[in-house]
């Protein structure tokens, strides 16, 4: 059984906590109030619990620490370099149609770096949790590695896409277009932290989305890492998690998915 550290710890006990609010309003979600604070991006009061939920328990457990929250926003603590990234219901769109496909992310970020990464999925009981140079492991003792898959007409890969910016529909439809004629075996599950999750697992061989956010992919571009996988940004940004556009993948899946993107990226430039 793999150990894990007093961090990781803290973390397993806030994702915990606030899973067990989120199970009980995932079991009523006909009844879940609902408010809509943009185009497709909806908030929903369980949303808002889970996160106040997280951030009571790590900040108990850390007082001095900042924050960088999917609802709340940032926080600032008198300690700058380590930063909680939370978003406490990946997947709000399945969660709320009944789907059980949704997920916390939590990552600690320190100096600039993911330190420690945890994907909890409540409903399967699947919690994918990595530290630097630890491994990634599946609950307790799994250890988790990519694929080794590289014949392409074989491979899965998952997307995501833009629901606010429409400026942005013709690449992604380019896109999807593109690499389905190489890679037919598309998913579009509609959690990115899962998705990335699922890369490290070998149960998907890549993962690309634009418009993302830091909440979105911090715990899980680490847990792909610590997997063996790679992860980076489409467009070259120094740091991906930041970057708003991800790729990911085993070796061969992620150079082919980043080398057609890129492509894609300049045609439509």
């Amino acid at each position: 059984m793999s150990a894990t550290s007093p961090i990781m710890n803290v973390m397993i006990k806030a994702a915990e906590k606030a899973a067990r609010s989120l199970r009980r309003d995932f079991g009523e979600v006909d009844n879940l109030q609902v408010s809509r604070k943009g185009p497709a991006d909806f908030v929903t009061a369980a949303d808002k619990r889970a996160e106040e939920i997280i951030f009571e328990e790590l900040k108990y457990a850390r007082p001095d620490y900042s924050f960088l929250m999917e609802e709340s926003g940032e926080t600032k603590g008198s300690d700058a370099e380590n930063i909680w990234i939370v978003d406490p219901l990946d997947g709000t769109h399945n969660f709320m149609h009944g789907i059980p496909h949704w997920c916390i992310s939590i990552a600690l970020e320190s100096k600039g770096k993911i330190e420690a990464g945890l994907v909890y999925d409540p409903i399967k009981e699947e919690m994918f949790r990595a530290e630097r140079s630890g491994g990634a492991f599946l609950n307790r003792n799994r250890r988790l590695r990519v694929s080794g898959k590289k014949d392409m007409d074989g491979v899965s890969i998952a997307y995501g896409g833009p629901t606010q910016d429409a400026s942005h529909l013709k690449r992604y439809l380019h896109e999807i277009g593109h690499i389905s004629a190489s890679s037919p075996l598309l998913r579009r599950m509609g959690a990115a932290a899962l998705d990335l999750s699922y890369v490290a697992a070998g149960r998907l061989d890549g993962y690309w989305e634009r418009g993302l956010k830091p909440w979105d992919v911090a715990a899980g571009s680490l847990i792909v890492k610590e997997a063996g996988g790679f992860v980076n940004s489409i467009s070259n940004e120094e740091n991906p998690v930041y970057s708003r556009n991800l790729v990911s993948g085993n070796e061969g899946v992620y150079t082919f998915l980043r080398k057609e993107l890129k492509t894609i990226e300049k045609s439509q430039d």
